[in-house]
């Protein structure tokens, strides 16, 4: 097992959990637990519209607030055409979930990295395969994904846009839940729609929608008027 060398300053949930920003994901996580049965979302999967929405980042931070909480997290990064945890959490690449599904390495454990945050785990992408849907839609990635479900609280799979490739389609029947991540004032509403039509294609469970880069009003600064840090608006709104 791998550890990183240091935080990412883009953990805003980690590096200020007091910002309003970190309250929205733990609001996100709270509602989350709520829609889950008894309480809890063993794999959840994390998609967007379209690329640039934040998907990555949404992911990341649930996972922070959500270790928070005193569970254990494990991020799996399903992008394999442009991954991004590696890079969020200053990880090696070398191995990850390709490796895991192509290789057959014996022991998850080694493509599993700790981070410097406590509870929470990174499955990287590893090397970016000819063939990501396929590898995506095995049977090898179902049972993975099957298996790193017994040792952690949550798996938090990070997929690819709905509408670019149909990657997240192939795995939302995996995970026992979806969340959509939209752009505000970029993400297109006949675009929403048809990510959100695909996804309930192949009877994905939609437990929700995040609203990333939002511009918030006065009255909702005064909302989190509790909150040490009130320079950073919040930029999730949970729908």
């Amino acid at each position: 097992m791998f550890r990183s060398k240091n935080v990412p300053t883009t953990l805003i949930t980690h590096k200020n959990p007091k910002s309003p920003i970190a309250e929205s994901f733990r609001t996100l996580r709270t509602n989350l637990y709520s829609t889950a049965a008894e309480g809890r979302v063993d794999v959840l999967l994390i998609t967007s519209v379209g690329p640039q929405d934040g998907k990555s980042a949404v992911a990341s931070n649930l996972a922070v607030v959500m270790a928070q909480a005193g569970g254990r997290v494990l991020i799996v990064d399903g992008d394999l055409r442009n991954p991004t945890m590696h890079k969020l959490f200053n990880l090696d690449n070398s191995k990850g979930l390709t490796n895991l599904l192509v290789q057959n390495l014996d022991d998850i454990k080694e493509a599993v990295h700790s981070t410097e945050i406590d509870g929470v785990w990174v499955v990287p992408s590893g090397p970016i395969p000819p063939n990501p849907s396929e590898l995506l839609g095995s049977q090898k990635m179902k049972a993975l994904m099957e298996k790193v479900s017994l040792h952690y609280d949550t798996v938090i799979l990070d997929a690819p846009p709905v509408i670019a490739v149909t990657d997240a389609a192939v795995l939302a029947p995996m995970v026992d839940g979806v969340v959509l991540v939209v752009k505000a004032d970029s993400s297109r509403i006949d675009m929403v729609k048809e990510a959100k039509l695909r996804l309930e294609k192949v009877n994905a469970n939609i437990v929700g929608v995040v609203l990333n880069e939002v511009k918030m009003h006065a009255d909702d600064y005064r909302y989190y008027s509790y909150c040490q840090d009130q320079e950073k608006a919040p930029k999730v709104a949970i729908l």
